[in-house]
């Protein structure tokens, strides 16, 4: 029988990796992480959703009309009503840091306190079971039973994009800046650039989106994305839909010194150009082909239910694997990685995980959209509540947030719960609950919310439902 040094390596210390290494761990497994970086957390705690829910924090805080943006200006020494221009960036990014700092701590006293080994390097095969990381101190190697690859993604480049890290960048490079930049544009209508396009935007950018889809974020469901459009437009943001970009470059001009051509002619001036075109799997590094496995044109990996790849032992989660690439769901896919190659019998993921937007307003998601019913040809009935409409929404100012419900017409079961605005990213998870329950349009209607919350939509929205029904 083959002695390994660990019974489970994984490569990559983000959401995946961590939680199949605690997983392993709780079983009294041997397990490590193999982690590039100095410091543990991957792209979700350094680049990625930490610090850009951070920054939006900040924005929702400092930004024009921010709960506390005078503070902001005692802070900048302006007394008299500073412009976005006073607000530095690094004002904004200082919490981001103090965040990312915390969170870091966090994250390796928990791998600490399960015996999980942390070797820092880059990890590549050199057969099926056997790794060589290489760091600064020189190369060593280490065997496993099983391995888990966790590795995230990098930002994906077009070809006639050409970054600088300064005035052309990405998502990875954004919290670099050293001051706010007045105009921007934004490559790309995805989730990471419609979240920073709303940021930006309400510090006082102009900022454009451009992208050569017709409709951003198509997955959403429509009424609640055009919404989300609507309020980006009344802070300026300008969309470009429909339009593909055919080279951009750097040149000083009195409106900017960024020139983003597209092939419909038009040029487009701005101080900074954000590239959101999309993510690659980082596996070029890993020499997949000594393990026997090949990544998509992506640098994707294919996995089974269970998480394997084509190799029993050779298990992939997170971003790597591609959608839905939340830090929610790649902690749940290392989870079950990790039993699954213990031999713990576990279910598959639920299909009705939340999805979360954390634009200005934020948008979330459980469940499937009206156009998906609509082309499944299932019956429904919507019912809406809006925040305006709700006390606690009075109260929070918000009147332009909203609860949209999706009732099946037959069994009034619920089949979708779609919001936009303050907490909806928090709001979701009652409709997940009913939803995952088996619950609908009775609990609802006989429940009792605590008054005034938000979570009162969910009876004015149910009864909304009801009213359509009994017609």
């Amino acid at each position: 029988m083959a002695k390994y040094d660990y019974d489970m390596i994984c490569i990559g210390s983000g959401p995946a990796g961590q939680r199949a290494a605690v997983q392993g761990a709780k079983l009294g497994k041997r397990m490590a992480i193999i982690e590039q970086e100095q410091v543990v957390g991957g792209v979700c705690l350094h680049t990625g959703t930490i610090p850009s829910k951070t920054f939006r924090e900040a924005v929702l805080t400092f930004g024009k009309g921010g709960r506390r943006a005078s503070d902001m200006r005692r802070r900048t020494g302006d007394m008299n009503g500073a412009d976005h221009g006073k607000i530095t960036a690094s004002k904004l990014f200082e919490r981001v840091g103090t965040i990312v700092e915390r969170e870091e701590q966090v994250q390796d006293a928990q791998l600490g306190r399960n015996n999980v080994d942390v070797i820092v390097g880059t990890a590549a095969f050199e057969g099926p079971h056997e790794l060589v990381i290489t760091s600064s101190n020189g190369q060593r190697r280490a065997t496993a039973k099983n391995v888990m690859i966790a590795v995230g993604t990098t930002p994906a480049t077009p070809s006639e994009t050409k970054l600088d890290g300064k005035h052309i960048l990405t998502s990875d490079e954004i919290f670099a800046l050293e001051e706010l930049p007045h105009s921007m544009v934004i490559i790309g209508c995805g989730v990471i650039g419609i979240e920073y396009a709303s940021m930006f935007a309400l510090m006082g950018v102009s900022v454009t989106v451009v992208d050569g889809r017709e409709r951003p974020l198509e997955f959403l469901d429509r009424e609640i994305m055009d919404e989300l459009v609507h309020q980006m437009r009344d802070s300026r943001v300008v969309f470009r839909l429909g339009e593909k970009v055919e080279g951009v470059e750097v040149r000083e001009t009195s409106r900017g010194r960024v020139i983003v051509s597209l092939e419909s002619g038009k040029r487009l001036v701005a101080d900074l150009a954000l590239v959101c075109a999309g993510r690659a799997g980082s596996t070029g590094s890993l020499n997949l082909d000594a393990a026997g496995l090949e990544a998509d044109e992506r640098g994707r990996l294919t996995v089974d239910k269970c998480y394997r790849t084509n190799k029993k032992h050779i298990f992939a989660g997170g971003d790597v694997i591609g959608f839905p690439s939340l830090a929610a769901t790649s902690s749940e896919q290392g989870r079950l990685a990790a039993c699954n190659a213990f031999g713990i019998e576990v279910g598959p993921m639920p299909n009705n995980f939340p999805v979360g937007i954390y634009s200005i307003p934020e948008i979330s998601m459980v469940g499937e959209a009206e156009h998906e019913l609509t082309a499944k040809k299932i019956p429904y009935e919507v019912g809406i509540a809006r925040f305006r409409e709700i006390a606690r929404g009075q109260i929070l100012g918000d009147d332009t947030g909203l609860l949209k419900l999706i009732f099946h017409r037959e069994d009034h079961s619920l089949l979708g719960a779609h919001t936009i605005g303050t907490g909806a990213t928090e709001l979701i998870h009652i409709g997940q609950c009913v939803m995952g329950l088996g619950g609908g349009l009775d609990y609802f209607l006989e429940t009792v919310f605590n008054y005034p919350t938000l979570a009162e939509c969910y009876k004015v929205a149910a009864l909304d439902a009801y009213n359509k029904l009994s017609l």
